[in-house]
């Protein structure tokens, strides 16, 4: 018997976003949509962190992401990946998100010790008191980001925290490929001038390109 459900758990873990979707669309299977949940639930949080500053408003986003899912489970038309679909939703949540923010004149780093620390923008290049300059970093890079206008700001996130490739952000935001390198170079032009004096202040004098701000 506990064969049985490890083989059934296993084989619902082996099943794509697409095919989830498709269950839970047409046989109203709640461990499908559960599947889905426990895949882009961290994700679509990270997401809504990186592009509003705040863990709490990140957290929010990923709700109202999973219950719009939900409501539209009915109506899914597959007609591209499933990871799309889903980030679409979660970007003009995000989107509508930084409007309010804009129009209230806000921004917010207070829950930025929420973070998982991974800021890619950054060296890991050994350093005297290691632990405070990583910090020091992870928050500058942080208010680097939120300084990028959305454009850039959500080509940023999407290539270096989500690990999105240029054609699949492209078609995500429906751009040309060469537009969403443009953005990305003239981002990262941006954050180095940005960060370069501050990162400077924080590690010490050595020279910095844009090879050790990313990985």
């Amino acid at each position: 018997m506990a064969f049985s459900s490890l083989s059934s758990l296993t084989a619902r873990l082996a099943i794509t976003d697409e095919q989830a979707m498709s269950r839970d669309k047409m046989q109203d299977d709640p461990e499908a949509f559960a599947h889905l949940v426990a895949r882009w639930e961290k994700p679509v949080q990270r997401l809504g962190l990186r592009l509003t500053g705040d863990a709490h408003r990140g957290e929010d986003v990923a709700q109202e992401t999973f219950a719009r899912l939900f409501a539209r489970r009915k109506t899914y038309e597959p007609s591209g990946r499933f990871s799309t679909f889903l980030w679409r939703l979660a970007l003009n949540l995000c989107y509508d998100e930084l409007r309010r923010i804009k129009r209230r004149g806000e921004l917010s780093l207070e829950d930025e010790h929420h973070d998982n620390g991974d800021d890619r923008f950054v060296a890991q290049e050994p350093a005297p008191d290691s632990r405070l300059v990583e910090q020091e970093r992870s928050e500058a890079v942080r208010r680097a980001l939120l300084e990028l206008s959305e454009p850039y700001r959500v080509v940023v996130v999407l290539r270096h925290y989500e690990g999105l490739k240029f054609r699949e952000i492209g078609e995500l935001l429906d751009i040309p490929e060469g537009t969403v390198k443009s953005r990305m170079a003239e981002a990262l032009s941006q954050l180095n001038r940005i960060l370069n004096p501050v990162l400077a202040d924080a590690a010490g004098p050595a020279k910095r390109t844009n090879e050790s701000l990313i990985l």
